[in-house]
C-alpha cells in the first residue's frame, strides 16, 4: 500500500487475508486474460485495416439476463448491459418509429409501451446518484476496510433511493425491477468485487517478466502522479456499456430474439410459462402491436421510384415530374387499395407485407418477361446462325460436284417432316429415348425399278426404312400395319452415291445390298448422315458422284436361281426440273433438265433482308403443283413418271383427296391435251367454271385481268309470264378466285381452304404464291390451286 504526505511517499507492506488474496489472484488472472484478448483484437483489426471507409456488417452476441437463486455483482453488471441494449431497442424500434409517423404527417394511433430508461438511470445516474455511484463512493471511503462495507452500501441505498418505484431492499440485499422482471441481488461481496484490486506491485511484477510479450501487455507508468479516485470495476463496465451504445447508435441494427424453451436442454420440452415470460420481458408484445398498427415498409420517394419504375411505361426509365405523384401512379398501376398505403412528406408507407409482395411479384414478372424476350431473340439468332451454318456445311458436301435445284438451295432445314411426335406406330421401331435427326417420306426402288413408299428415319445410331403391309393372319388380318423393312447402322454404311444432275436419287451402299432412294430433301439427309458417320467412325463419309450408279441387289433364297447381281441407274440430260424415268430390265434411265451450276452456294441474308422478307409474306419454297390422281403399277409412260414425281414432291406436303373433282370444260371449249415430257404445271386458267346455266351457251373471251368473260347467247328466253330476273349481285370490290382443290397450310402465314371456297385476291406474285383473304384471315396460297372468278 502506498501513501503520500506532501512530497513524501511511503510504502507499507500489508498482509492479505485469505479472501483478499483470492480477490488479488483473480484480479491478476482477469488482467492477463483481458490484455491478451485486447492484443488479439487489435492485431486482427490492424490486419484488416483499409485505406478507405467501407460498409460492414457486425454481429453482437449478448448472453441475456441472468437470474439465479443467488445473484451477485457479476449478475448485476450483466443485467445492466442488457438493460442498456433494451433501451436502444426501444429507442430505435418503438419510440423512433412513432416519432417518424408524426414527422411525416401519417395518421397514427399512439401505442403505449414501457420505456426502461428509468431503470438505466436508477443504476448509472450521477444526479441523483444511482446504485453504481453509491457503490463507488463506499469503496472509496472504506478502501482499507473489508468488513462491514457491504452493509454500509446497503444502508446508503436505503437512505437515498429506497423511494424509487423500481427499487426495493431487504435485510441482505436489494431488488431491482428490470424490464425482464424482478431480480434480487445479495449485497455480500459487492464492494470487494467493485474495487480495482490490480495493485501496483502486481503490475511491477508483470513488468519484471523475462518475456517481452508479457512486459508489453503492462505499459503503465507507475511513477507518474495519479489524480482522482482509482477506477473501479463498476465504472469500467459503465464506460464500456456507454461506448457500445454509441457505436450501435451509428448503425442500423436488426434484432434476433432467442427464446429459451426449457432448462433441460432437450428437444420437444416446452415450458409455456417460461417462454411466455421471455416474450413479455423482451418487449415483443409491444413491438408487434406497433408493427400491426403501423406500416411494415417505408421508403423515400426517390428510392421507391428507382426500384419500381419498371412497372409502368411512364415511370421507366425515370419519372418526369413530382416524385410523390410518380409514387402514386406506380401504386395505382397495381390496383393497391387506398387503405394499404399512405404518402408522407418524403416517404411512402405501405401497411401490409402482402401489399409489398404484390409490388415485388409484379416487378419480378416484368423482369422475367423482358428476360424471356431477350432470351427469345438470342435463341432465335443462334438458331438462325446454326441452321445457316448447317445449310452451308450441307452445301459444301455437294459444291462443284452436283447441280442444285433452284428452290431448294436456300430452304430451311426442318428435320422431322412427318411428325414423329404424333406417330407412335413409327416410334415403336426406335429406341426408347432415341433422338430423331431426320424423318421424311421417300420412294424406294426395287430390282424392277418399281417405286414403293417408305418412311426414312435417321437417328444418331441407325437409318430406318419403314413400310406398310397387310396382316395375313391373326385377329388383325387384312389391316395395314407398319413394318420395319430395313435397319442400317450408321457405321456400316460403306458409301453414298449420287449423280451430278439436279435429281433427288441417292444410293446407300452397305455390305449386304444397296438401297436406291428418291429423297426430296437429300441434301439435308446427307449432311446429317455425314455428321453422324464421322462421330461414329472418326472419318468422312465417302460420297461418290457419277451419272452411272451401280446398285447391288439383295440375294433371295430361290436355290440356284437366287437373286443378287446388280442394276444400273443412268442419268441423261432432258427438259424441265422434273425427272422422267425410263426403266428397262437391268437399268433405269433418268432424264432431267439442267439445274443451277455446281458451284452455286446458298445466299446469306442480312438482318434487314430477313425483316423485309418477313413483311412481304413470301415463302422461300416454290408453290406446289396441283394434286394428281395416283395410279398403281409401274411406269407406263414418261408423262406418268413426271406426274408421279410431282406427286412425290408435293403430295406429301399438301395432301389432296384421292379423286379430286376436276372442273369440266364447256362443250365447245378446247380440250386439255397431254403433253409428253412437259415439266411445267398445267395452266389452269382455261379451267373456268362457267356461270350457272350458261355452260356451252356462249363464247369466252379473255378479259383484262386474265379471266374469261361470256358473251350473251343469241337464243331468247321462252315467252311467258313469271317474275322478272333478280338484279345481279354487285361485283366484289377486290378480285376473287375459286378453289379447285383443298389445300392445308404448311406454315403460319399460309391459308387453308377447301374446294369451292371463294378467296379474295389481295396481291398476285410471279413466284406462284398469291396473298389472299378467307374468313377474315389473310395469308399466302398457291395460285395453281385456284381459278379466278
Amino acid at each position: 500500500m502506498d501513501s503520500k504526505w506532501g512530497n513524501a511517499i511511503e510504502s507499507i507492506d500489508v498482509t492479505l487475508n485469505v479472501e483478499q488474496a483470492c480477490y488479488t489472484r483473480d484480479a491478476l488472472s482477469k488482467a492477463l486474460h483481458s490484455r491478451v484478448f485486447d492484443f488479439l483484437v487489435e492485431s486482427i483489426n490492424k490486419a484488416m485495416v483499409k485505406d478507405h471507409k467501407d460498409f460492414n456488417i457486425g454481429v453482437l452476441d449478448i448472453y441475456g439476463f441472468e437470474i439465479f437463486q443467488k445473484n451477485g455483482f457479476e449478475q448485476f453488471c450483466i443485467n445492466f448491459v442488457n438493460e442498456k441494449l433494451q433501451q436502444i431497442f426501444i429507442e430505435l424500434t418503438l419510440k423512433a418509429e412513432q416519432e417518424e409517423y408524426v414527422q411525416e404527417g401519417i395518421k397514427w394511433t399512439q401505442i403505449e409501451y414501457f420505456n426502461n430508461k428509468i431503470v438505466c438511470d436508477l443504476i448509472e445516474s450521477k444526479s441523483p446518484p444511482g446504485i453504481m455511484c453509491i457503490l463507488d463512493d463506499v469503496c472509496a471511503t472504506m478502501h482499507a476496510v473489508g468488513e462491514g462495507a457491504d452493509q454500509t452500501m446497503l444502508q446508503k441505498l436505503r437512505m437515498q433511493i429506497n423511494t424509487h418505484e423500481h427499487f426495493n431492499s431487504w435485510n441482505q440485499g436489494f431488488i431491482i425491477h428490470h424490464y425482464a422482471g424482478k431480480v434480487s441481488y445479495d449485497a455480500e461481496g459487492f464492494c470487494e468485487r467493485n474495487r480495482d484490486v490490480l495493485f501496483n506491485d502486481l503490475i511491477e511484477l508483470m513488468q519484471s517478466s523475462e518475456i517481452a510479450f508479457i512486459r508489453a501487455r503492462f505499459p503503465e507508468n507507475l511513477n507518474a502522479e495519479k489524480k482522482g479516485r482509482p477506477t473501479t470495476a463498476g465504472s469500467k463496465i459503465k464506460k464500456q456499456a456507454n461506448d457500445l451504445v454509441s457505436t450501435l447508435m451509428k448503425c442500423t441494427p436488426h434484432y434476433i430474439r432467442c427464446i429459451k424453451p426449457n432448462e433441460t436442454k432437450k428437444p420437444r420440452d416446452w415450458e409455456e410459462s417460461r417462454a411466455k415470460h421471455q416474450v413479455e420481458y423482451l418487449g415483443l408484445k409491444e413491438n408487434i402491436r406497433v408493427r400491426r398498427a403501423g406500416y411494415a415498409y417505408r421508403r423515400v420517394f426517390k428510392k421507391f421510384l428507382n426500384r419500381y419504375a419498371i412497372l409502368t411505361k411512364e415511370s421507366w426509365p425515370t419519372w418526369q415530374g413530382d416524385e410523390k405523384q410518380g409514387v402514386l401512379h406506380v401504386l395505382r398501376s397495381v390496383n393497391m387499395d387506398q387503405d394499404q398505403f399512405q404518402l408522407g412528406r418524403t416517404k411512402v408507407f405501405i401497411k401490409a407485407p402482402e401489399s409489398l409482395f404484390l409490388l415485388e411479384e409484379t416487378r419480378e414478372r416484368k423482369f422475367d418477361g423482358y428476360a424471356r424476350t431477350i432470351q427469345k431473340a438470342w435463341r432465335k439468332y443462334m438458331a438462325r446462325k446454326k441452321y445457316v451454318q448447317m445449310r452451308e456445311e450441307a452445301s459444301d458436301l455437294l459444291l462443284n460436284r452436283k447441280e442444285r435445284r433452284r428452290h431448294s438451295l436456300n430452304r430451311n432445314f426442318v428435320g422431322d417432316y412427318i411428325g414423329m411426335d404424333d406417330r407412335p406406330e413409327l416410334r415403336q421401331f426406335l429406341g426408347k429415348r432415341e433422338k430423331i435427326d431426320f424423318a421424311d417420306k421417300v420412294t424406294k426402288y426395287d430390282r424392277r425399278f418399281k417405286g414403293i413408299k417408305r418412311d426414312l428415319i435417321l437417328t444418331p445410331k441407325s437409318v430406318y426404312l419403314i413400310g406398310r403391309e397387310k396382316v395375313k393372319q391373326g385377329p388383325e388380318k387384312g389391316q395395314v400395319k407398319e413394318v420395319m423393312k430395313r435397319r442400317i447402322d450408321v457405321e456400316k454404311i460403306l458409301a453414298v452415291s449420287l449423280s451430278t444432275m439436279q435429281d433427288d436419287f441417292i444410293v446407300l451402299h452397305e455390305q449386304e445390298y444397296d438401297s436406291l432412294l428418291d429423297c426430296v430433301f437429300k441434301t439435308e439427309f446427307i449432311s446429317l448422315l455425314s455428321r453422324r458417320f464421322e462421330e461414329k467412325t472418326q472419318r468422312k463419309l465417302p460420297l461418290k458422284f457419277n451419272n452411272t450408279l451401280e446398285m447391288k441387289l439383295k440375294k433371295e433364297n430361290w436355290g440356284f436361281l437366287s437373286g443378287g447381281g446388280s442394276r444400273q441407274v443412268l442419268f441423261v440430260g432432258g427438259q424441265g426440273d422434273m425427272p422422267v424415268l425410263n426403266p428397262s430390265s437391268k437399268s433405269l434411265q433418268v432424264s432431267v433438265g439442267p439445274g443451277l451450276p455446281k458451284n452455286t452456294r446458298p445466299t446469306r441474308k442480312t438482318f434487314s433482308q430477313v425483316r423485309s422478307r418477313a413483311h412481304q409474306h413470301t415463302p422461300s419454297r416454290a408453290a406446289p403443283g396441283p394434286p394428281v390422281a395416283q395410279q398403281n403399277g409401274g411406269h407406263k409412260n414418261s408423262n406418268h413418271a413426271a406426274n408421279q414425281r410431282n406427286s412425290q414432291h408435293h403430295g406429301q406436303r399438301h395432301p389432296a383427296p384421292d379423286n379430286p373433282t376436276r372442273p369440266f370444260l364447256p362443250s365447245n371449249g378446247s380440250q386439255l391435251k397431254e403433253r409428253g415430257g412437259s415439266q411445267q404445271p398445267p395452266n389452269l386458267d382455261c379451267l373456268k367454271v362457267p356461270d350457272q346455266g350458261a355452260a356451252g351457251n356462249g363464247d369466252r373471251r379473255p378479259t383484262s385481268n386474265g379471266g374469261m368473260a361470256h358473251r350473251p347467247s343469241a337464243s331468247r328466253p321462252a315467252p311467258g309470264g313469271g317474275r322478272p330476273k333478280p338484279a345481279p349481285k354487285p361485283k366484289p370490290q377486290v378480285p376473287q378466285c375459286k378453289a379447285l382443290y383443298a389445300y392445308d397450310a404448311q406454315d403460319t402465314d399460309e391459308l387453308s381452304f377447301n374446294a369451292d371456297d371463294l378467296i379474295d385476291i389481295i396481291k398476285e406474285d410471279a413466284s406462284g404464291w398469291w396473298i389472299g383473304r378467307l374468313r377474315g384471315k389473310q395469308g399466302l396460297f398457291p395460285n395453281n390451286y385456284v381459278t379466278k372468278v
